[in-house]
């Protein structure tokens, strides 16, 4: 099992005081890819123009070039700034087959400084159902914590009780 304390300090250490996003991005690809065996392809799309990634720094074989946030887990991710757990590709409509032995995907939006979206990290596993909600969130706190994501400027999760006013 993959520990997330290990992978987080590594990074940390190895990311201390680099401010270049493509580099942040090319220590994180290697170290994220070479930890954990279920992860057969790891890496980022940048966005590079409106609504539009283009492939970043990455580990395994090679990936799709651009890709639209219109298209695609990637382009959901990047287009809804959520994180896109997908346990069969094929289920997932619109579903882009960079490599055809990708069975499962793990996608989590790259969010900078003031909310800028900076990209995202993508993680196929040729294994079905490979990622889970763990993987996807302490992949987040690794995102964040090394792009410098405001914590203050996180979306609250949205209420479902009604706030009781007083008068």
């Amino acid at each position: 099992m993959l520990d997330y304390d290990d992978l987080a300090a590594r990074i940390r250490a190895l990311t201390h005081g680099e401010t270049d996003e493509v580099a942040l991005m090319a220590t994180l690809a290697c170290e994220i890819h070479h930890s954990d065996a279920r992860f057969d392809w790891t890496g980022f799309y940048r966005v590079t123009a409106p609504e539009m990634l283009k492939i970043g720094p990455y580990q395994g074989g090679h990936g799709c070039l651009v890709i639209p946030f219109s298209r695609g887990v990637c382009g959901a991710a990047a287009r809804t700034r959520q994180v896109q757990l997908v346990p069969d590709v094929e289920a997932f409509p619109g579903h882009i087959a960079c490599t055809s032995s990708t069975r499962s995907e793990l996608v989590i939006p790259v969010v900078g400084k003031g909310e800028r979206l900076i990209g995202v990290l993508d993680i196929d596993s040729d294994r079905p159902d490979a990622f889970t909600q763990d993987d996807a969130d302490r992949l987040q706190e690794i995102l964040d914590d090394t792009f410098g994501r405001d914590r203050v400027y996180r979306p609250l999760p949205l209420r479902r009780d009604p706030v009781p006013r007083h008068p």
